[in-house]
């Protein structure tokens, strides 16, 4: 008969508990269950009349249920306390939380990895080297003395000591000729500096050289490799063609165009209405370069290739403003997720 009552206690109790919703109500149940005149104090208080074996019994469910109701009685009182910081506050913790925000990488690093992953299929090795060069290597090796006119085509920042600014990746080539033996396949990414700046040129910007050497290395070879990477770049459908040029550092020496993105070669304003897009300068290496890092020209040909990685962006994400990549506004920014 006792124990039909403490179930129906609990029973009752555990109803009441759930509705529960402030600090008063939860202090009344408290009193009412656990208090000096609360039910389970009345229960406890007869077990010294019962049999041995029953107040045993009994104050086993007593203990428990005591035990059960304080564990859910502090429980409540959390709940109800977070409840009236989130007002006070202004919190509510039954929203869904918010993700944060993540960052992407920059377009012109989007651009590099495309590019070194494309060539990186054709067998060709990443290699770096430093921004700050020396005359030699940045003009001398390259087949451009101190009198050669083609030192006017590229506006240098000068340093102390001789030092200079690169102002192309093609110094990149020499050190690794001089390091390496032929033959060799090699893309060289990295900053370069001019004296130059207005919406389609920064005194700082981008560049990647390529340079592939060996022993039956052909122009049909530079045609081959360049026209994949136009294609994979800008599309299957990228029709390309090359010009004449002049580069002191290849012979013959070529510049790259592909098909206007924006009109498919049919003619606009962002080709001048020719239907092409210059994208880069290529050509065979010239001889004096090979003699310039002991390359023996009857054995070893090959060529090399310059492009700005700002050009091949401003083309690819039609931008207009080359500015646009180095003012960090997050809306820019944002597009390139």
């Amino acid at each position: 008969m006792v124990e039909e009552e403490l179930q129906q206690l609990r029973e009752e109790a555990l109803k009441e508990i759930e509705s529960l919703s402030n600090l008063e109500d939860l202090n009344v149940f408290r009193l009412k269950y656990l208090g000096k005149k609360g039910g389970l104090t009345g229960y406890l208080k007869k077990l010294k009349d019962l049999p041995l074996e029953e107040k045993k019994r009994i104050g086993s469910i007593l203990n428990e249920l005591k035990d059960q109701l304080e564990i859910l009685l502090a429980e409540k009182e959390q709940e109800i306390l977070f409840k009236q910081e989130d007002v006070l506050t202004g919190l509510d913790l039954s929203l869904p939380g918010r993700r944060p925000s993540l960052g992407g990488l920059h377009p012109l690093t989007q651009i590099i990895q495309e590019i070194c992953e494309v060539f990186g299929r054709l067998g060709f090795d990443v290699v770096q080297g430093p921004e700050v060069e020396t005359e030699y290597y940045n003009f001398t090796a390259l087949n451009i003395p101190e009198w050669h006119p083609a030192r006017d085509m590229q506006a240098t920042f000068y340093l102390k000591n001789g030092a200079i600014l690169r102002t192309h990746t093609s110094p990149i080539q020499i050190r690794t000729m001089l390091e390496r033996k032929p033959p060799l396949r090699i893309i060289a990414p990295g900053k370069v500096y001019r004296c130059d700046d207005d919406v389609r040129h920064s005194p700082m910007f981008h560049q990647i050289e390529g340079l592939m050497v060996d022993k039956e290395v052909s122009f049909s070879d530079l045609k081959g490799v360049l026209t994949y990477f136009a294609k994979e770049v800008f599309g299957e459908r990228t029709k390309v063609r090359f010009r004449p040029s002049y580069f002191p550092f290849t012979e013959p020496s070529v510049e790259m165009d592909i098909s206007c993105v924006i009109c498919s070669g049919k003619g606009c304003r962002v080709c001048s209405e020719t239907g092409w897009l210059e994208i880069l300068g290529a050509g065979m290496v010239h001889p004096e370069v090979f003699r310039s890092v002991n390359y023996d020209i009857s054995l070893w040909q090959g060529f090399a290739f310059g492009l700005g990685i700002e050009r091949i962006a401003m083309i690819k994400y039609e931008i207009d403003d080359i500015r646009l990549f180095f003012d960090n506004h997050l809306y820019f920014l944002e597009c390139f997720k």
